[in-house]
């Protein structure tokens, strides 16, 4: 919910780039556990990412510890 609320408030943003934003605000914003959370998520194929959320995806760091 969080990363499509981001994502929304993003895409209103103008130029490029709004997916890499997105993505780094996760990787920087979001603690390890809710990070593999969402690539879990994300990698099932889940319904109900925004789509600049599945296009960071590609993008978002797995944390070490998994």
């Amino acid at each position: 919910m969080m990363a499509n609320q981001l994502a929304s408030f993003l895409k209103t943003q103008t130029g490029g780039g709004q997916a890499e934003e997105v993505a780094a605000d996760i990787n920087d914003c979001c603690e390890p556990r809710m990070r593999s959370q969402l690539i879990r998520y994300a990698a099932m194929g889940e319904p109900g990412l925004h789509p600049l959320v599945q296009r960071a995806m590609r993008s978002v760091r797995a944390p070490a510890d998994g």
